[in-house]
């Protein structure tokens, strides 16, 4: 279970707040000022801070600076409270290292956005540190690997956020900017010549976005939308073309990722072409739940157009499908949440 340690001085709001971080599922510790907050920073070591900027004792800038400077805890994600009226000391808060900054007041839904999206943040860094290749030349600030060029997009890019149903880029528009996603889901999709929607990929948190060319305002040929709260990082194509050309490892690798990208893409288009409306349907429903990381016995939550569209098969046969599949005993359905009931009979018919 992920930890939080939230440090604020007003006894309501932190009260209400580890509530509402309690109910999404995080394990809360709280402090009532900064020198409480960064003894159990160092006790609890937990998997995110969360810190008001105006404190008595020691303010949030003296805890960050404090957390930052200790080899234990300096590799927690900070986020800052703040008030409307603090705006100006943001920037100093950013400058010393904190991640993010929430401002007063806030809604529940901006708060686990924030934490989530930070958390996911730190996940992919930790992992991509794990698995990170020792530098050939340790005085070459450029990315030498693909772990490297996916930090470089973390620590130069440029963050949104976007809500479930919102357009990360349209098709049509000028393509300069490539992008990382670092949480939730986008799929890409366009219109065949009878306006029906059809689904090109789905991507989530790691994957690269938006590689239509690297040449700059050449128009994106299909519209990528949020399939749920996502958040990306994108650098613009200018930048990435001088890496990639002071590189050579960078680009073998990133030639080779998109390579693999384009052969998924054909196994997809031959199933989509060949298999029958079961082998989609089932299809389908698997691709969905890896790519939106739900454990198998999860409810996935989808719209049957996207599931559809995704199959290359009409709402209706996808419809009826599903309802074969709830007789067969394979899935459960209550309203729009899908449930697998039985894993090996739904890959067996794959």
């Amino acid at each position: 279970m992920k930890t939080i340690l939230l440090i604020e001085d007003d006894t309501a709001l932190r009260e209400n707040t580890a509530e509402l971080l309690e109910l999404s599922g995080y394990k809360v510790f709280t402090a009532p000022n900064g020198k409480i907050g960064i003894e159990k920073a160092k006790k609890e070591n937990p998997s995110i801070i969360v810190c008001d900027i105006m404190m008595p004792e020691i303010d949030g800038y003296g805890v960050l600076e404090s957390v930052a400077s200790e080899e234990k805890t300096k590799h927690i994600p900070f986020i800052f409270l703040s008030a409307k009226t603090e705006h100006k000391e943001i920037r100093r808060g950013m400058d010393m290292g904190a991640d993010d900054y929430l401002t007063k007041p806030f809604d529940e839904e901006e708060l686990i956005s924030a934490v989530e999206s930070r958390l996911a943040k730190a996940s992919i860094l930790a992992m991509r540190k794990n698995n990170k290749v020792e530098d050939t030349d340790e005085g070459d600030e450029n990315p030498q690997n693909l772990n490297q060029l996916k930090n470089f997009f973390c620590d130069e890019g440029e963050i949104s956020s976007y809500k479930k149903g919102e357009t990360v880029y349209q098709k049509g528009a000028h393509s300069n900017s490539m992008f990382l996603i670092l949480k939730g889901v986008v799929k890409t999709h366009t219109m065949d010549a009878n306006a029906k929607e059809l689904i090109t990929g789905l991507y989530k948190a790691d994957d690269f976005l938006g590689f239509t060319s690297f040449e700059d305002n050449i128009p994106y040929n299909e519209t990528a939308t949020a399939v749920e709260e996502t958040e990306d990082v994108g650098i613009s194509k200018t930048y990435l073309k001088d890496i990639l050309k002071k590189s050579q490892e960078v680009s073998l690798e990133l030639m080779n990722l998109l390579t693999d990208n384009l052969s998924e893409i054909k196994q997809q288009l031959v199933k989509m072409a060949y298999s029958s409306v079961r082998k989609k349907t089932a299809n389908t429903i698997l691709q969905f739940v890896e790519i939106m990381d739900k454990k198998p016995d999860a409810p996935l939550r989808s719209s049957r157009n996207d599931l559809a569209t995704t199959a290359g098969i009409s709402t209706e046969s996808l419809i009826r499908t599903l309802s074969d599949f709830k007789k067969d005993g394979i899935l459960e359905i209550e309203g729009r949440d899908i449930r697998i009931v039985d894993l090996d009979s739904l890959r067996d018919i794959t």
